[in-house]
């Protein structure tokens, strides 16, 4: 069973980690692996709605995803997107990264060997980790804009979508944990994390959620 307190905090988590962009028209959007496919859903959606003309999926496997996605993130990915819709020749799959810092910087290469020229870049991510996205790219890329986004819906409705209720607050806590000790290992740029948000995250610790805490 999970507190109300946890609940609470979490909630107080998951708002903080949305960057709540006002949407505009970007060169491509970068689907970033993770175990979530409703990534690729959000993905073809704004491709539809004119939002980016060509998305790239990046993404290998991890521990969450390998089970759900023995193929690949990516490639799971691009297989939901053409499901839905989306042309073949409007994706572009890079298989290789597994975090992050990967994600970004293989997407940055593969968009140059496919000579596609990127002022602005649209981050589609799980909700939780669309700071983290923005915080790892404004440090690698920061000659494009960039906005970030994720499925637009309520807490409770994306716990319900992914089946796993620890599994997601233990993504909550780990994704803010990286969020405080990035900047310092030159992975992100920092982030100012308010004191509300910091408490609720060390509750949030005390209470167990700590299987994507790394030892880093």
């Amino acid at each position: 069973m999970i507190s109300e307190q946890s609940w609470a905090d979490a909630q107080v988590l998951w708002d903080y980690h949305q960057m709540h962009h006002e949407l505009r028209p970007c060169s491509v959007a970068i689907g970033l692996g993770s175990h979530d496919l409703g990534v690729a859903d959000t993905a073809a959606d704004l491709y539809k709605r004119g939002m980016a003309p060509l998305i790239v999926f990046t993404g290998a496997t991890s521990a969450t995803s390998r089970e759900r996605m023995p193929r690949g993130e990516a490639v799971h990915y691009r297989e939901r997107a053409l499901e839905l819709g989306v042309p073949s020749d409007a994706v572009l799959v890079e298989p290789r990264a597994r975090n992050t810092g990967e994600n970004i910087r293989l997407s940055k290469a593969l968009l140059e060997e496919a000579g596609v020229e990127a002022s602005s870049v649209l981050l589609v991510s799980k909700p939780y980790e669309e700071r983290r996205a923005y915080a790892t790219a404004r440090l690698l890329w920061p000659e494009v804009g960039i906005m970030c986004t994720s499925s637009p819906m309520p807490f409770n409705a994306y716990v319900a979508t992914i089946g796993d209720t620890r599994l997601v607050l233990d993504m909550l806590v780990g994704a803010l944990q990286r969020l405080l000790i990035y900047p310092n290992q030159g992975f992100t740029i920092a982030q100012v994390v308010p004191d509300e948000t910091l408490a609720a995250y060390k509750r949030l610790r005390v209470a167990g959620f700590t299987s994507r805490l790394t030892g880093a």
